[in-house]
């Protein structure tokens, strides 16, 4: 299983407004060019992640985004859910009425395992300990 972009760019937006949470709105052209992708994209992940109530904003000279909540109250799972939709492996994880074999099928029940143990390990990770771990890697590599 590959992740999309959007998936990829919308971790990587929320891992910036996460290591710049103490800092109040962040503007959007900052985060853009921070990580190194265009406004325009970053624009079509903001209206999921607002709207689940993950992010906020606010206009003016001060204005920008910042996390809705507290990065440690915010789980990978969660973003990833919201940007990417459903991170079954297969559709018959989610909907088992599109296959008559559903039952009988032993390769769903390991794509239900292994979508299980993938969903428990983006739970676990914060994006607190995305910080955490993104500081200790850069003080590594200087």
């Amino acid at each position: 299983m590959k992740l999309s972009t959007r998936g990829r760019y919308g971790l990587r937006f929320m891992l910036d407004l996460a290591q710049h949470y103490s800092e109040g709105p962040i503007f959007l052209k900052d985060i853009a060019q921070r990580q190194g992708i265009s406004e325009k994209y970053l624009w079509q992940l903001i209206h999921p992640l607002k709207a689940t109530g993950l992010i906020n904003s606010t206009r003016g000279a001060h204005g920008g985004y910042l996390l809705a909540k507290a990065p440690g109250q915010i789980t990978l799972k969660e973003i990833m859910q919201v940007v990417e939709g459903s991170l079954a492996l297969v559709d018959c994880v989610d909907n088992a009425s599109i296959c008559s074999r559903a039952d009988t099928c032993i390769t769903r029940d390991v794509w239900q395992e292994a979508t299980q143990g993938m969903l428990q390990a983006l739970e676990a990770l914060t994006l607190e300990s995305m910080v955490k771990r993104q500081t200790e890697k850069e003080g590594k590599t200087k």
